[in-house]
């Protein structure tokens, strides 16, 4: 391998515990790399977690929409390959069909939806994309 898998995160701030199962999972791995997310909703907490983690400013976002736009701004060679959701649960769906629609794979923390209707959804978009999705079970 000539490079590391390009992580990017959604949720996971201060204080939060699957954020950091998730990242020492990665850690263990050897093969990924963080180098972008959203810590948080608060963005000046985020960065200040960013900066804890190496993750570098310039690809710390105030939002997940934001981080979906920046994202897809980049070089594809410099994009994340794939977002890890560790967001509150009612936040699941709406981050995940995000990414998935943007053409990023994605790696979600249970539980994938609250709802049928959600879960249909993002089984669509899921067909649609061609991407990846794994639904993780700390």
């Amino acid at each position: 391998m000539k490079q590391k898998i390009r992580m990017g995160m959604v949720g996971g701030g201060a204080g939060a515990f699957i954020g950091e199962v998730h990242r020492r999972a990665a850690r263990l791995c050897g093969d990924i790399e963080l180098v972008a997310g959203v810590f948080g909703t608060n963005y000046e907490k985020s960065k200040e977690v960013a900066e804890g983690l190496f993750v570098p400013q310039s690809r710390v976002y105030p939002t997940y929409e934001d981080m979906v736009k920046g994202e897809l701004a980049l070089p594809a060679n410099k994009r994340i390959d794939f977002v890890s959701v560790v967001t509150p649960n009612k936040m699941h769906f709406p981050v995940s069909n995000a990414f998935l629609k943007a053409g990023f794979h994605v790696l979600c923390e249970k539980p994938m939806t609250y709802t049928t209707k959600e879960a249909a959804e993002l089984k669509k978009t899921l067909k649609e994309s061609g991407k990846l999705f794994a639904l993780m079970h700390n």
